[in-house]
């Protein structure tokens, strides 16, 4: 620093006030450079929880009425039961004739047995009971017969 003190005081009184001055610039550029950015991203800070808190209002304005309107029905439950939607979608896509074996299972699931079945289309019948019926498979053992394109399938199904 005593370098830096005894090459000022060697500058013509000029040249130190060109030195001070460019040094103060200089300053006043890198703390602009500095602090714009951080107050931009203030200001959208700011602004995103300004937005929330207004969603928030608007939340707890709508929430009585939901509350009240009572509980949401599921889109895939429907007035059928399990066996009664699983044998109806399945001879709809034409698996019914596959159709073996159709039994509850003890978790309030159902088992059915499918032999001879195409594959393809036993993959889009069980999409389908997912897709549209919530229906899903637990557990599911799949063997190909001689035929090409066709297995026996086990299946075990549930509306949970």
């Amino acid at each position: 620093m005593g370098a830096l003190t005894q090459w000022y005081r060697g500058l013509a009184e000029r040249e130190r006030r060109f030195v001070t001055i460019g040094g103060c610039v200089a300053l006043l550029i890198v703390l602009l450079m500095l602090l714009l950015p951080l107050s931009r991203a203030a200001t959208t800070l700011g602004q995103r929880v300004e937005a929330k808190r207004a969603d928030l209002a608007w939340m707890r304005g709508v929430a009585p009425a939901l509350a009240s309107a009572g509980p949401v029905a599921d889109p895939g439950a429907s007035a059928e039961s399990l066996v009664v939607t699983v044998d109806r979608t399945a001879r709809e896509a034409n698996l019914g004739e596959a159709l073996a074996r159709s039994e509850p299972a003890g978790n309030g699931g159902q088992r059915v047995q499918l032999e001879n079945a195409r594959f393809d289309v036993m993959v889009a019948w069980l999409a389908r009971l997912r897709q549209q019926h919530g229906i899903r498979v637990v557990a599911a053992t799949i063997e190909r017969t001689d035929q090409p394109g066709l297995v026996t399938a086990s299946l075990e199904l549930s509306a949970r």
